[in-house]
């Protein structure tokens, strides 16, 4: 059986033209409001219909383009990027934190999010694919260089897909229990969940559960359960205008509501009202 980034790869790879634009995010200012920010480089790409996407340039300049299938935006480490789900689009996400490679493909429908994968898996040691990140990095102060720009992002594409595609075969029990858990957790989300209980559903312990996520998805099981739920609580502030906010904290699985909004606003650094109404009143992209 393929793997889903083969499926949707391997066309992109063979077509000489499959890479048609790579665009440059930068890392030296602040992140605005509603924008996403990591702390590890990442490859934003548009593989079919398309997105507006904000991001600031190599100048201090901000931009905002609606990237096409075939567009690419390499983020670098704390740089950030802001999409904007407006029109029906599928995204695939690359991820190169230190230890791991992970991939999020996306389909949105223009009204709901409809997740077509995700996973992750150890890299090769912290130099394999490094040094092609880091030319991608420095390429960014020449983004005019465009089949070079094209050359590495289709480099380090095919280097994902030769990682996860040696990795299915042989996916560790540990790996397999991992991904059980996260899609429990995205089925169940509105529970009263515990590491414990959690924990106890499969049989494991509370502390393997919590070495399990830190190995596997890089994160805590606390920290990966409210990026669930807060990952809910912004389709429903956007959908759902007549909601009242505790409502949504509820529907999300958070019992305390000013504990969800003190969440939500460190982790959109806006409150949930104020994302709402900012959602409500993005302008139209034009074309």
């Amino acid at each position: 059986m393929k793997h889903p980034l083969l499926t949707v790869l391997a066309p992109l790879l063979d077509d000489a033209q499959g890479i048609r634009q790579v665009y440059f995010a930068d890392n030296r200012h602040p992140a605005p409001d509603l924008s996403s920010l990591v702390n590890y480089p990442r490859i934003e790409l548009v593989l079919a219909g398309e997105q507006s996407v904000a991001w600031v340039g190599h100048q201090g300049e901000r931009q905002r383009q609606l990237l096409l299938p075939g567009d690419a935006l390499f983020v670098p480490a704390q740089g950030w990027h802001c999409p904007h789900w407006q029109r029906p689009v599928t995204t695939l996400s690359l991820r190169f934190n230190k230890q791991q490679l992970g991939y999020s493909l996306l389909k949105w429908d223009g009204r709901d999010p409809i997740p077509q994968g995700k996973d992750s898996v150890a890299r090769r040691g912290s130099r394999v694919g490094s040094f092609t990140l880091q030319a991608l990095s420095e390429l960014a102060a020449h983004h005019n260089d465009q089949p070079t720009a094209r050359f590495l992002v289709k480099g380090l594409l095919s280097h994902a897909i030769d990682l996860f595609g040696s990795s299915a075969p042989v996916a560790s029990r540990s790996q397999t229990l991992f991904v059980a858990v996260r899609d429990y957790l995205e089925a169940h989300f509105r529970e009263p969940l515990t590491r414990e209980s959690v924990a106890q559903f499969f049989g494991i312990s509370p502390n393997y559960l919590s070495h399990l996520f830190q190995k596997s998805g890089g994160m805590g099981f606390n920290e990966s359960l409210n990026h669930v739920r807060l990952e809910q609580a912004r389709h429903l502030l956007r959908d759902d205008n007549n909601m009242k906010v505790k409502d949504v904290a509820q529907a999300c699985g958070f019992v305390d509501s000013n504990y969800f909004c003190r969440l939500f606003r460190k982790n959109n650094r806006c409150s949930p009202s104020v994302y709402r109404s900012r959602q409500r009143s993005e302008p139209a992209v034009d074309e």
